[in-house]
């Protein structure tokens, strides 16, 4: 907030802002889910569809969201917790709308395999190149609120600790971090433009940034991502492609509601793309900005506005 500290009061909105944005881009995607751009409109909440949901329903972009605000404690996260809130999200059906997993990228489910034979949480995420879905991008957004006062160099290794959990390949750690990067801006205060701005400067010169991996973002860093037209935003599940296709929705549109419905009728990765765009909106717009219909449209939203109460007792708490 153009460097001034927040209240405890601004910052717990704040969280439930972000976690709402998620939600509902989220929500606004599931029925949609792999269907291909123009076969399709979405304007607001619906049920069913690709996975028979009622409408509202939020799917592991949301769940795996709240299993990372339900790990923050002492100014960091728990990795222990969250491996295993993983666990019983996947197990059990922890931090869903209705108890159950209908679902789940194939490197999320490889990384919590390897949790329950008795990985260490920082290396149970896939390295390789086909370990590069939007498992971790999609879930990371909460990091946001404990970034401030930290280095660069500190940011990326709290980013680098929680992607790896599921997702430790360059890409998809540079993607988080790219992402998260944007998402401070915001919440310090910036204009989306000069965030987005601040940042390409910024991490021109990174000198911890895997250089390799910092070409994958060659659109969003090097060129300009706001100019591309559609026809070149891919929405596929592949990290570079869904943090393109959100920052695109984001910078092309001027509130909250146009942002996640551009994003979701992107097609393919509907859901992921949504949620992704729903916390860059949330973080430049703030709560309000949120159509209301849709936030009372949302399944579990009690869960949801606990998740976010507990997050901000213990952001406060430290």
């Amino acid at each position: 907030m153009d460097g001034k500290r927040m209240t405890t009061d601004q910052q717990a909105e704040q969280v439930r802002a972000l976690l709402l944005g998620v939600a509902v881009g989220d929500a606004l995607g599931v029925p949609v889910e792999f269907r291909p751009r123009g076969s399709f409109h979405v304007d607001g909440m619906r049920g069913h569809g690709t996975h028979d949901q009622p409408a509202g329903t939020w799917s592991d972009d949301t769940s795996l969201t709240l299993a990372l605000a339900d790990a923050v404690e002492d100014g960091g996260v728990s990795l222990a917790r969250l491996a295993r809130n993983f666990i019983a999200w996947h197990d059990k059906g922890a931090f869903t709308p209705h108890g159950e997993v209908f679902d789940m990228g194939n490197a999320t489910a490889r990384a919590i395999a390897r949790l329950k034979r008795g990985a260490a949480p920082e290396l149970a995420g896939g390295t390789e190149e086909r370990d590069n879905g939007n498992g971790s991008l999609m879930r990371v957004a909460p990091l946001v609120f404990l970034l401030d006062g930290r280095s660069p160099e500190e940011r990326f290794r709290l980013i680098k600790a929680v992607s790896s959990v599921t997702h430790a390949h360059a890409w998809s750690v540079t993607a988080c971090f790219l992402f998260l990067e944007v998402l401070r801006k915001l919440l310090e205060g910036r204009s989306k433009e000069d965030a987005y701005a601040e940042v390409r400067t910024e991490l021109a010169a990174t000198p911890f940034l895997d250089a390799a991996a910092l070409e994958k973002f060659r659109r969003i860093l090097k060129e300009d991502i706001r100019f591309l037209p559609e026809s070149e935003i891919r929405s596929s599940g592949f990290v570079v492609d869904t943090l393109e296709a959100a920052l695109w929705c984001f910078l092309t549109t001027d509130n909250s509601k146009d942002a996640v419905l551009k994003a979701v009728n992107l097609g393919e990765d509907t859901d992921t793309t949504g949620a992704v765009t729903g916390a860059l909106a949330a973080m430049a717009y703030g709560l309000e900005a949120i159509p209301e219909e849709w936030i009372a449209q949302l399944q579990g939203r009690d869960q949801i506005l606990r998740a976010a109460d507990s997050m901000a007792c213990a952001l406060a708490a430290n």
